[in-house]
């Protein structure tokens, strides 16, 4: 391969994604491998139709969108691209009308004027009576998602001969939210530690930083929170300041804005005031000088986000106040250069409440309408706290004028971990999905957050990273699978959980047919079989203890009722379940009316949500015909039964992975195997005490006793 006229820096990159098929892969490249297309006709097909790459602009964010495109064509079709500025047959044209005269005389503008500055349009079309496809927008960023949009048709292998793709985002901030700590350990981690190495910032700037920016910008993520919402006042000050500037800047390009969270206390603790009062004058003058601090090392900064009175975090209720006066003292500091608040609801104070799940709505709903216009309050998608199934937030809906933004968790702390292969997005999408009723049927929680349902003009979605420094990013390689699927929602939640599997897998492995169909349908069953082995039937909340890894359905006696497992499950002899409904916390009567009459009747309630909502007897019939005991462990083996055939469809795939990523996977799913097992056999012992009933015929009788699992004590699990 000659490599005549082209840049010296991509004759390197070229020759070294070229080498990538003879060998392993570790999954750096997460879904942005260019390498040769195996598909002949596919090939050739784009080499006629992508001659040459014409670029406009030498912006930053242009630079990384040509040199992406530079890269990527050569790769994928073993042709070296460089820039040229002659339109000729078969040129991939990109800029906007401002900087691009060529396209300016294209008169695209009713086109573009819909889509606002992130979104593009891909179009085939002629210029000069040559044919040529340009990717357009009203702004360098949105010529950067377009450009790897068209990446994106080429890696799965789309046809390019006639485009007409017109593409913006439904939410307005994308973010990321980081649980990384100053030391560099993460919160519910189990990718390794912090990829923000603070040590050697601001005058090292790591290559993995460069390649985070690029894949959430692929995705059309926007925003990163580099800091834990159990947040450390230090991060406020300058020592860090000219760091998170270092960082600031090399993602700024990507269009990759920076968030901090900020310590309610750190007035007192790095300020040296007396209080936090938020209505006192000196703290109000306090914080507006730390956000015009911060401002002067980050112009674009985008904000804070605040965790506060909630698990001892400080917060205004320490001074008699309530949320909407702490959201909007940090607001106002903000307001001025554009800037955000992102308020979370997960909270719950030292009384223990009769229903945690209440508490947030009862906190937050009489607020609505006292936030100032520039806060988000941060909703969790369920009331409780990510667990493999929960019912949507009340919340949603029921703040009509307060912008709702919604908090996905993509790191799977009640999930497995990364030792559990469970692809995320059906889980957001039944969130998402979800009909609040609110006003009348068709009032999804997605038309809350994306505005439409409550005319909000602030909207967002936050998910909880995944990435570490492993590697691989994500610790398990189909981690990068959540990750890549929340930034596709949050960017269109209308995509089905299919289209976004196929398009990760294609990328990310190949585009053969037969590793897609078997691994994309494992992937869309592996949530629900999670669900079956760990909480099938409404169950929730019965990790183990502090660290939610493996079963703990027997915890109790801690210092809170609502940090124990039987405070949520309720076993006795007469039955399980949380009563939700009047004749219990009444709960319910948080959600629209016809809510409250379709999961008000244990009849017509949906069974995944049966016993969050029900108290029910061990005999209850359900809708399979048999008793609820009897459907409660043919769940549980059900689930770990899947498992067994997810690593036999893994094992059929051996010929068409390379050896380390196959390897890799392989040994997680023996694992998954294991805890699947382990949380059958336990929860189905434990919960056979209460009911007094035989397991049903038919289904293997657990090897150990429930004594056994009682003393199992896992020391070595990830993640503080």
């Amino acid at each position: 391969m000659k490599f005549k006229n082209l840049p010296a820096f991509l004759v390197f990159l070229f020759t070294v994604c070229s080498s990538f098929p003879a060998r392993a892969d570790d999954g750096y490249r997460l879904w942005q491998r260019y390498d040769l297309l195996k598909n002949p006709q596919k090939r050739q097909q784009y080499q006629e139709n992508i001659t040459s790459l014409v670029t406009a602009g030498n912006s930053p964010t242009l630079t990384v969108a040509r040199q992406e495109l530079e890269l990527a064509l050569s790769g994928l079709t073993g042709k070296p691209f460089r820039t040229s500025t002659t339109v000729g047959t078969g040129a991939l044209i990109i800029g906007t009308p401002q900087n691009s005269p060529i396209i300016k005389n294209l008169n695209l503008a009713a086109k573009l004027n819909p889509l606002g500055p992130d979104g593009f349009l891909i179009l085939s079309t002629t210029v000069n009576g040559k044919k040529v496809t340009v990717i357009t927008a009203n702004s360098d960023i949105g010529v950067l998602y377009g450009s790897f949009q068209f990446l994106k048709l080429l890696q799965t292998q789309q046809d390019i001969s006639k485009l007409s793709i017109s593409s913006a985002p439904k939410i307005k901030n994308r973010i990321l939210n980081h649980w990384d700590n100053l030391d560099r350990t993460v919160e519910r981690g189990y990718a390794g530690f912090s990829i923000w190495d603070w040590h050697k910032l601001p005058d090292y700037i790591d290559q993995r930083y460069l390649d985070y920016a690029r894949a959430n910008a692929s995705i059309g993520i926007n925003g990163t929170v580099l800091t834990n919402v159990n947040a450390n006042a230090l991060i406020l000050t300058k020592d860090y300041l000219v760091k998170v500037k270092a960082l600031a800047d090399a993602f700024r390009p990507y269009g990759l804005k920076v968030y901090l969270t900020a310590r309610f206390s750190a007035p007192i603790e790095i300020g040296g005031l007396k209080t936090a009062d938020p209505l006192d004058a000196e703290v109000k003058t306090w914080w507006k000088n730390k956000a015009a601090e911060i401002y002067s090392y980050v112009p674009d900064f985008g904000g804070f986000l605040v965790k506060a009175n909630s698990e001892g975090q400080p917060g205004p209720q320490n001074y008699g106040r309530n949320h909407a006066d702490g959201a909007n003292m940090l607001a106002d500091a903000v307001a001025d250069k554009g800037g955000i608040v992102m308020w979370r609801a997960f909270v719950y104070d030292n009384k223990v409440p009769d229903d945690r799940a209440k508490q947030a709505f009862t906190e937050f709903k009489p607020l609505d309408g006292s936030f100032r216009k520039n806060v988000l309050v941060q909703v969790k998608n369920g009331p409780i706290d990510f667990q493999p199934r929960e019912p949507f937030h009340p919340l949603f809906g029921a703040m009509p004028k307060t912008p709702l933004m919604m908090e996905f968790q993509i790191t799977q702390e009640y999930l497995g971990q990364a030792t559990n292969l469970v692809y995320q997005a059906p889980l957001y999408k039944e969130t998402l999905e979800a009909d609040t009723y609110v006003q009348g049927t068709g009032s999804t929680v997605a038309k809350v957050i994306d505005g439409s349902l409550h005319q909000y003009q602030l909207t967002g979605i936050a998910g909880v990273a995944n990435i570490g420094n492993d590697r691989n990013w994500t610790g398990h390689l189909f981690g990068q699978a959540n990750w890549y699927c929340f930034g596709r929602l949050a960017w269109d939640h209308t995509l089905s959980s299919d289209k976004m599997a196929d398009e990760w897998l294609r990328m990310t492995f190949t585009n053969e047919e037969a590793f897609i169909k078997p691994v994309k349908a494992m992937m869309l069953q592996s949530r629900e079989t999670l669900v079956n082995y760990m909480t099938p039937l409404g169950l929730h909340h019965i990790m183990g203890y502090d660290h939610h890894y493996g079963p703990g359905p027997w915890i109790k006696d801690k210092k809170r009722a609502d940090w124990t497992s039987v405070y949520y499950h309720k076993a006795s002899p007469e039955g399980i379940g949380f009563d939700r409904t009047s004749t219990g916390s009444n709960a319910l009567s948080q959600y629209a009316p016809a809510f409250q009459q379709k999961f008000g009747n244990p009849q017509t309630c949906p069974e995944e949500f049966l016993l969050w909502f029900h108290h029910l007897k061990w005999d209850y019939k359900v809708k399979s015909g048999r008793s609820l005991w009897d459907e409660l462990c043919h769940r549980y083996y059900n689930g770990a039964a899947e498992v067994g055939k997810m690593r036999q469809t893994w094992q059929s795939t051996q010929a068409y992975v390379d050896a380390e990523r196959f390897n890799h996977v392989k040994m997680l799913l023996n694992i998954q195997e294991k805890e699947a097992r382990w949380w059958r056999d336990a929860c189905v012992l434990y919960f056979q005490t209460f009911s007094g009933k035989p397991i049903p015929a038919g289904l293997e009788k657990p090897t150990q006793t429930l004594d056994y699992y009682l003393k199992q004590d896992p020391k070595f699990v990830p993640g503080i």
